[in-house]
């Protein structure tokens, strides 16, 4: 076991393990540590507690000092120069006609390297940006690509739900989501409905994912023979949400009835499980969707984000 704390850089992001440094240290402090990138400004967010070797990246850093007042007021001015790095790349890049979108700036605390962060849609050549960069910032200048989802990340706003997107809120790492999910729990397959701002797959659609594969197991399709409290009968329709089947039934010999039963309470005689769905017939299944005025088949949303 390895005795780690856990700190993490900015609002909703990575946390990284570093080794206390037999300094005592709790949850909420503010601290110095020895990054790849060099020195930098952190929060613990995770106490002095112990973990198995195998779940640490390998070498471990070690926690320099618990930060001071100076320290703080240096990561403001670092905060504040950042802006400033924002409007004089902005000039640059609109002054050699690059093709890219400049989304964040980034000092580290040592003031060693100043990272850009953009996005673009395919390559772009900007050895002469960095040397414009280099020579007003006189110190290494990193430009660093990276996706939609980290831009929408970076930048934050409201998701389709009407609150603050998870993922510049709490979220510190991305799950893997792909359109299986979205199908196994009965959404509809429309890049609308199951995309958010930036255009990928909702990250929500992987939080109650396990829930929807476990229920999912135990419910019989449609068309499955069961036995309930009211007899034998076939399966019209399901819902994992309820955890329940649809079924008919006749009252007083003639007149049918439509009830649902919880899967705890009826039995398969015969038929099937929901159990996964198949992506292969996802693909089957699906439809052009219209946007704008142009049909597209939504063949992107089968990639795993």
């Amino acid at each position: 076991m390895v005795t780690v704390i856990g700190v993490r850089f900015k609002k909703a992001g990575k946390i990284y393990y570093f080794s206390p440094n037999d300094i005592d240290i709790l949850k909420g402090n503010k601290v110095i540590v020895e990054t790849v990138r060099g020195i930098e400004f952190g929060e613990c967010v995770i106490g002095i507690k112990e973990i198995k070797e195998e779940a640490i990246v390998a070498p471990l850093k070690c926690v320099i000092r618990k930060a001071t007042e100076v320290d703080a007021e240096k990561d403001a001015e670092n905060k504040r120069k950042e802006k400033e790095a924002y409007e004089v790349c902005l000039d640059k890049i609109h002054k050699h006609e690059l093709d890219m979108k400049l989304i964040d700036v980034e000092y580290t605390f040592d003031n060693n390297k100043v990272i850009f962060y953009f996005t673009a849609d395919g390559r772009v050549d900007f050895r002469e940006l960095v040397k414009d960069l280099a020579a007003v910032f006189r110190t290494r200048i990193e430009l660093r690509q990276i996706g939609v989802r980290d831009e929408a990340k970076m930048i934050g706003g409201l998701g389709p739900c009407g609150r603050s997107m998870c993922c510049s809120t709490f979220l510190g790492e991305f799950a893997p989501v792909s359109i299986k999910m979205a199908k196994e729990q009965n959404l509809s397959l429309n890049p609308t409905k199951i995309s958010g701002i930036c255009g990928r797959l909702m990250c929500c659609l992987n939080y109650e994912q396990d829930t929807y594969e476990k229920i999912r197991k135990t419910l019989p399709t449609v068309g499955s023979i069961v036995d309930t409290p009211y007899g034998r009968s076939q399966v019209i329709g399901n819902s994992v949400v309820k955890e329940a089947v649809k079924i008919k039934i006749k009252l007083n010999g003639s007149d049918e009835e439509i009830v649902e039963v919880k899967i705890e309470d009826l039995t398969l005689i015969s038929g099937s499980y929901e159990d996964a769905v198949v992506v292969e017939d996802i693909k089957l299944k699906l439809e052009l969707v219209e946007n704008e005025g142009d049909s597209y088949i939504i063949k992107e949303l089968f990639k795993d984000n």
